[in-house]
């Protein structure tokens, strides 16, 4: 089974009204201001997936502004999830900021089937993080409701990028060293965090952290995952694409590129995420 643990997909009506959403939303707008940046609606993930040899996809939401692009927004990925079964799994978006709305809508959304929240952005989205006042209410409900938070995570050195953001592993790791018992994926190999857990301590706080390779050969040489694994086991790394910013097979090229052996590649391209998201294979 081999699972891309991080796509993206819209629907028709944000791809059609792409510049209105630029201009109303500073994500969005960050992300896909570029007109060459690809928006693309569920068919065109599952046609990727049938051409590329990918079981399932992890579907990501994207660091809305506003409670209301979220749930409209969340409300495209149920109905994906609904036409595709089997096939998707879905995270919604929710904006902190909105307090009780924000739960509320991880329940609706959670009741619905999605599996996880993200990928959220808070550099983007204008909250903090480490706000234990604000985010206990919602990381105890992710853990009540077994849900999966997906982050973005920017390394702090190296080149910039559309998207490349603030929210960097020193943040990251004083977050989840108060979020104990949640499960957690750290994008893009978690903004360089995973070396840090040669260090106990960090080693500790990351314990239900996983690192998905999304847009990988644009950030690392493929020597960054068996080095990953060295550092911090095999079993925490998941492939994903960032698709459709890449190809889905390009970035598994780049993760074969690493050396791995067949288990291990194993590992990475499904199984880690097959537990992870206690999927049964058909």
């Amino acid at each position: 089974m081999i699972i891309d643990s991080h796509t993206h997909i819209f629907s028709p009506d944000v791809i059609e009204r792409r510049a209105k959403y630029c201009a109303s939303d500073r994500c969005f707008g960050l992300l896909y201001g570029n007109p060459k940046a690809r928006l693309c609606t569920a068919e065109d993930l599952i046609h990727s997936m049938d051409e590329q040899g990918i079981d399932v996809s992890v579907v990501h939401n994207i660091g809305w502004s506003t409670n209301e692009m979220c749930v409209r927004s969340n409300d495209y990925i149920l109905e994906a999830i609904g036409r595709h079964p089997g096939r998707l799994i879905g995270f919604c978006a929710i904006q902190p900021r909105e307090g009780e709305k924000a739960l509320a809508e991880m329940e609706r959304c959670s009741s619905s089937g999605i599996k996880g929240v993200g990928e959220l952005r808070p550099d983007v989205q204008d909250f903090d993080l480490c706000d234990t006042k604000l985010m206990r209410p919602i990381i105890n409900s992710m853990i009540a409701l077994g849900m999966v938070l997906s982050l973005h995570v920017s390394e702090p050195v190296g080149h910039d990028y559309p998207g490349k953001g603030g929210n960097t592993p020193d943040i990251v790791y004083r977050f989840m060293s108060q979020a104990k018992g949640l499960k957690v994926i750290l994008a893009h190999m978690g903004g360089g965090l995973p070396f840090y857990e040669m260090m106990p301590e960090v080693g500790e706080a990351l314990s239900d952290a996983w690192y998905d390779t999304a847009a990988g050969p644009f950030l690392y040489k493929p020597a960054v995952y068996r080095v990953t694994a060295a550092v911090c086991g095999m079993e925490k790394m998941l492939f994903g694409s960032d698709w459709p910013l890449l190809s889905q097979q390009r970035v598994i090229a780049h993760i074969r590129e690493s050396g791995l052996d067949k288990a291990e590649l194993d590992a990475v391209l499904g199984g880690n995420a097959q537990r992870l998201f206690k999927l049964v294979r058909q």
